[in-house]
């Protein structure tokens, strides 16, 4: 298969006289991890959609990241993959989501995470039948890393399109990546309505005091032309 060029979306710019205190600051990613970060997600759901088993014990047994049949890496790429990281991997088809699961929290290398977030977004994500190993060819990947969530004191400041959004109130939690907003075409008040529903709370939930609100930054990688099949 060949490896799919990468494409880095540009959310490290804040938007002009931005200084809304105690907001998310900025990710950023190497364009060398990036691409490495594409690879191990195409090769984890190819895996977990062919049943050849998931890459992610491969990638966790040989950090930095790259399976043997991957580049040389840089050492400082090598060493980036290897650190704690939070990602998700979202999986389109033809323009719909076919699958999105990641974590939220850096306790694993961000290779691994990689790596287990497209095996499960493949074949894991309870709201999709598993990907087929024919609908490879088909599938869209894009990996978000997510920078560390802080809390969001006053909705109002949250800024559409930029930071993601999570909700945690009686033991209840959901979460928005930045992207869902401006793919759905939401406003920053949609928006929240529909991360409260989401975690099967009130939709104006998030106007309640005791509904704790966090905002996040991430910095989202993807795939610029469709992969050959294997």
């Amino acid at each position: 298969m060949s490896i799919p060029d990468a494409h880095v979306d540009d959310v490290t710019a804040e938007p002009p006289l931005d200084r809304s205190p105690g907001l998310p600051e900025p990710v950023t990613l190497d364009p060398e991890v990036a691409g490495e970060l594409l690879r191990i997600a195409r090769d984890a759901v190819t895996a977990a959609a062919t049943r050849r088993g998931v890459r992610a014990a491969a990638v966790g047994a040989s950090l930095p990241g790259a399976s043997t049949a991957g580049p040389q890496l840089s050492p400082a790429a090598s060493a980036a993959l290897a650190q704690p990281g939070a990602a998700f991997v979202t999986l389109t088809e033809h323009g719909s989501l076919r699958g999105c699961i990641g974590s939220l929290v850096a306790n694993e290398p961000l290779g691994r995470a990689v790596a287990s977030a497209g095996a499960s977004a493949a074949v894991r994500d309870p709201r999709f039948m598993p990907v087929t190993e024919r609908e490879l060819p088909s599938i869209h990947i894009d990996v978000s890393v997510l920078g560390p969530a802080g809390p969001l004191r006053d909705p109002m400041v949250f800024r559409l399109g930029i930071d993601g959004i999570i909700v945690v109130r009686d033991g209840r939690r959901a979460l928005f990546l930045p992207e869902v907003a401006t793919d759905q075409g939401w406003g920053a008040e949609e928006m929240l309505d529909a991360v409260c529903e989401k975690a099967g709370l009130n939709r104006h939930a998030w106007h309640d005091p005791r509904t704790q609100l966090f905002a996040f930054r991430t910095v989202r990688v993807s795939e610029t032309e469709a992969p050959a099949a294997r």
